[in-house]
């Protein structure tokens, strides 16, 4: 049996944890919590009160607190942590990564400090021990739904074909279909940005705004999308399959949606301070907002809803004149 470890605890780490115990290829699953009070009270509810209530834990998935025994014989490892701490827990981790061992970052998210991608991030720690084999997996996929066994289909992404192959067989399971694709850049960014337009969608209903604005938003975050993605090389079929529409449309209209919740609260006139105090998951695109602008006009790219987001995530602005502000943009061709 191939042994899969999974870096994080969240919703999505644990929900993939359950989901990788239903696949068609039987496998031994490791996750690692960060707090070790968090994953003793895991092992013995085999439930995750805080980020997944209400779904057990099959007894199958071994709960560590130490990385030494979630990694050990590892083959391949799942990162499943916020993308501001990506860098320093395989920093951490790589002491106990077997050379040769994969890794697939479901992370959805730029280093906030460097705008890295997370795959890039994977290369930079992992390189100076083994050239690792990386691929990363997103896509339209609530990790409630997924855990309950609800019908899910996300994106497999590696610029390994033979990896991506290896792995779409190994996590394939009776309600969980992968589709591969080599285009990893477009992925990444398609699951970064939709982050951030989430948190305006949220926002338009926040204030009140119905649905022909937030069909408005969509389609044109969408098309802000794909400018940035295809200048910096990715390929604008990915922006109109599972990790990018698939994506956007699941999190700006879904009620699980993390970041439209801090849109909609944002919207109804709350601090951003409040909201994050109050919130024990993360919410992405709050902290990819400033990096991906700063990433846009690096390469000379229009992106003003993620400009407006900046501005109210970053610098105080009010939904109301951020909402204003873009209706009142010069009028273009589409």
């Amino acid at each position: 049996m191939t042994k899969i470890a999974i870096l994080g605890a969240g919703g999505w780490g644990t929900a993939l944890a359950i989901v990788l115990s239903r696949s068609r290829k039987p496998h031994e699953v490791s996750l690692w919590v960060h707090s070790a009070e968090r994953a003793e009270s895991i092992r013995r509810d085999r439930e995750n009160k805080t980020y997944l209530p209400g779904v057990k834990l099959p007894e199958s998935v071994r709960v560590h607190g130490e990385l030494d025994a979630t990694l050990a014989g590892a083959r391949v490892i799942v990162g499943a942590v916020p993308s501001a701490h990506a860098r320093a827990v395989y920093s951490v981790a790589l002491p106990f990564v077997a050379p040769g061992a994969s890794f697939v970052s479901a992370s959805k998210g730029l280093e906030p400090s460097t705008h890295l991608r997370m795959s890039e991030v994977i290369a930079e720690v992992v390189t100076p021990k083994f050239a690792p084999r990386i691929a990363v997996i997103s896509g339209p996929s609530f990790a409630l739904e997924a855990a309950r066994g609800e019908p899910t289909a996300v994106v497999l992404a590696s610029r390994d074909a033979a990896l991506a192959a290896e792995l779409q067989e190994e996590f394939a399971g009776p309600n969980f279909r992968l589709y591969t694709n080599d285009d990893v850049l477009g992925v990444e960014l398609a699951g970064a940005m939709k982050n951030v337009m989430a948190i305006a969608a949220g926002a338009c209903q926040g204030l009140g705004l119905g649905s022909n604005a937030l069909a408005a938003l969509i389609t044109r975050g969408l098309a802000e999308m794909a400018r940035l993605a295809v200048a910096l090389g990715a390929r604008p079929e990915t922006l109109s399959g599972l990790a990018g529409l698939g994506d956007l449309v699941l999190t700006c209209t879904g009620a699980l949606s993390r970041n439209r919740f801090v849109g909609i609260e944002l919207g109804n006139g709350r601090s951003l301070h409040e909201i994050m105090k109050n919130m024990r998951m993360v919410a992405e695109g709050v902290n990819t907002a400033a990096p991906l602008l700063a990433l846009a006009r690096e390469h000379q790219i229009e992106m003003p809803i993620t400009e407006q987001v900046d501005a109210i995530l970053n610098a105080g602005k009010s939904p109301t004149d951020a909402i204003r502000d873009i209706m009142e943009r010069p009028l273009k061709r589409e």
